[in-house]
């Protein structure tokens, strides 16, 4: 077995490929220079009621913990970042779609991708390990891994391992694979020969920005607190009124600057079954999803990333739906909500009431 940074790479990619993965690098444990902003947009406001981003690092003079991998972990020398498509070949969020129906974002429609890539990860620091001397009763050093939850802006050192450009919409962008890939990273005290960060090729092209309903999107920024995936799953209490109607029909997240990315145009798709959509979830029924109880709810979105919503979030995302959908069949459900004991519920229902009254004579 080696330590060579070259055979080490050579060894964690293979091992990548054979685990399913279709992309995989690996970015210094460095500060990058993306991240200085960080501070900033965070004391901007920008990021909402999201508290975790503003985890502090454990030092005495306290940084933002996702500043610089470095903080957190001062043994870091490399960090293999790896995609996995979850891409399907079903319908667009912005093709049209029957009334009354509903838009789960596709990440959602399988099973809870952390299980799925924490697992393929775990395996995957094993294989570096082995390939490192471990097997042979050496010590192979440290490592973690994290799928969202660790204290890393993932797309930033995925950039930086060749896995993709950060787009217009924020989102990092494949020439091959588009965007619609989950991110997954392996953080090592080993030294692995590293990648580099791929030309932007976004252009002149503006569809992103254009497209975003609730105008949550600059030039490579985003203001989280008008993004209508922050809106529907991050998001605890009331969605401000004004941003209400451009929610739409999205009853959990939001792939709009995705669909319409040329990028995402002819992007494969998955043949994984963990990721294959799950009864229903593509354009969803309005009033079959309002229909459940908790005990229901719990049990259809077992091991699904929908709970991430939390049951109370889903049915204020639900009646938001409704009365964007100007359907008056839905009254007799939100009037029975109008009354519920959530008053965030209550609040979005009786809104949602007021928005079916110029409709009232549509089916």
């Amino acid at each position: 077995m080696s330590r060579d940074p070259i055979a080490l790479r050579r060894a964690v990619l293979a091992a990548a490929r054979e685990l399913g993965f279709e992309l995989a690098g690996i970015a210094p444990a460095q500060a990058l220079p993306e991240l200085q902003a960080f501070p900033a947009w965070i004391a901007s406001g920008r990021a909402g009621e999201m508290r975790y981003l503003e985890r502090k690092a454990p030092r005495a003079d306290a940084p933002y913990a996702r500043e610089n991998i470095l903080h957190v972990f001062p043994w870091a020398r490399s960090v293999v970042c790896c995609g996995l498509v979850y891409n399907t070949a079903q319908p667009k969020s912005t093709a049209p779609a029957p009334p009354g129906r509903g838009w789960i974002s596709r990440y959602a429609w399988g099973d809870d991708y952390h299980e799925v890539l924490l697992a393929k990860l775990r395996r995957l620091a094993e294989h570096l390990r082995a390939a490192a001397g471990a097997a042979a009763g050496e010590e192979a050093g440290e490592d973690r891994v994290y799928v969202d939850t660790g204290p890393i802006v993932e797309r930033v050192y995925a950039r930086h391992a060749g896995l993709g450009w950060i787009g217009k919409n924020t989102c990092l962008i494949d020439q091959h694979h588009g965007s619609q890939f989950f991110l997954g990273t392996l953080v090592t005290s080993l030294l692995i020969a590293a990648d580099s960060a791929p030309e932007d090729r976004c252009g002149s092209c503006t569809r992103c920005l254009e497209a975003c309903p609730t105008q949550a999107l600059q030039p490579y920024q985003m203001d989280a607190r008008r993004c209508i995936a922050y809106l529907t799953i991050e998001l605890r209490g009331a969605v401000p009124e004004a941003l209400r109607p451009a929610v739409g029909r999205h009853v959990l997240g939001c792939d709009i600057c995705q669909d319409v990315c040329p990028w995402n145009r002819r992007a494969p798709v998955t043949d994984l079954a963990a990721f294959q959509p799950r009864p229903g979830l593509v354009n969803p029924d309005l009033e079959e999803l309002a229909a459940m109880d908790e005990t229901a709810y719990r049990e259809r979105f077992r091991a699904s990333a929908v709970k991430r919503a939390k049951w109370a979030g889903l049915r204020r995302n639900l009646a938001l739906a409704m009365g964007n959908s100007r359907q008056a069949r839905f009254r007799p459900r939100l009037q029975a909500w109008s009354e519920s004991d959530d008053a965030v519920l209550r609040e979005h229902a009786r809104w949602a009431l007021r928005q079916l009254e110029p409709s009232d004579a549509n089916p």
